[in-house]
């Protein structure tokens, strides 16, 4: 494997002692730098041309992402709004770093991590991740971040609520995860919901086909996501059963992505509207 090679597998970027490591000599190394192969990052990183500018840019000032910069690289669902600023995580007593080119000023986080970090990682562990979040965004945003890290990567939600979360905030969204969330708005929507104290079920089997929320007996409600380019013959299958579902005494209620997240009230007000016709209630 070339040093190019060795530098793509590990992310596009890596520390200089990594590539020492498998044995390539420095000469070789300061060669394929001189030959454009690779680029050197301040004194210690290696990079290639596709390394992702939010690695490069902590490798710049001797930090790791954190927060939603950590969430975003590692591909959890982010509420619109919580991805402006980067967040990263530096050495307790360490200098400010410096800011970069035209670079948003960074947020930057300064306590010691949960997980104890390799020293040449650019990126903090999933439950600092989830920590820091908890401290910086709001608990309907951070919830939304919890479920999609817990999908995503496959998190024990008994693991989770084991750690010793250092803030009450952590301690919350620990204790209120689900890990039943197919998506972003439906965390949103089944949190708004249980505001008002309405019993929501997640992912319940009905006439053959998991429904997104059933609230009480009766009122069932469906979520089409911001992706949501189902083809004809899904799509249909979708009306079909909710057609069954109707013509077995449920409600239906179907809501898209923009109603969830820029309407909020209008699909609050369907939902209430139906509670107040006793529509999710047993006949």
């Amino acid at each position: 494997m070339g040093i190019r090679e060795l530098v793509e597998a590990g992310g596009g970027i890596v520390h200089r002692q990594a590539v020492l490591d498998v044995g390539i000599r420095p000469a070789t190394l300061r060669a394929a730098i001189s030959a454009g192969e690779v680029r050197r990052v301040r004194r210690y990183w290696v990079a290639t041309s596709a390394a992702p500018d939010a690695l490069v840019h902590a490798a710049e000032v001797s930090a790791r992402l954190a927060c939603a910069s950590a969430a975003q690289h590692r591909g959890w669902w982010m509420p619109p709004g919580t991805t402006g600023r980067p967040h990263l995580h530096v050495r307790a007593h360490a200098h400010r770093p410096p800011p970069s080119g035209d670079i948003a000023p960074p947020v930057f986080h300064w306590d010691a991590p949960m997980v104890p970090a390799h020293p040449h990682a650019l990126v903090e562990s999933v439950p600092d991740a989830l920590a820091h979040i908890a401290g910086c965004l709001s608990y309907e945003d951070a919830l939304v971040v919890w479920e999609s890290a817990v999908r995503l990567e496959r998190l024990p939600l008994a693991v989770l609520q084991r750690y010793r979360w250092n803030t009450p905030a952590a301690r919350r969204l620990a204790g209120d995860l689900t890990g039943l969330s197919d998506s972003g708005i439906e965390t949103l929507f089944v949190s708004r919901i249980r505001a008002f104290g309405l019993p929501v079920r997640q992912q319940v089997l009905l006439l053959g086909h998991r429904v997104d929320g059933l609230i009480g007996d009766r009122l069932v409600t469906q979520l089409d996501g911001y992706a949501f380019h189902s083809s004809a013959a899904d799509r249909g299958r979708d009306l079909h059963h909710d057609r069954e579902l109707i013509a077995h005494g449920y409600t239906v209620l179907r809501f898209t992505y923009a109603e969830v997240v820029h309407q909020w009230p209008r699909v609050e007000a369907a939902i209430l509207r139906a509670i107040a016709q006793c529509l999710h209630l047993a006949r």
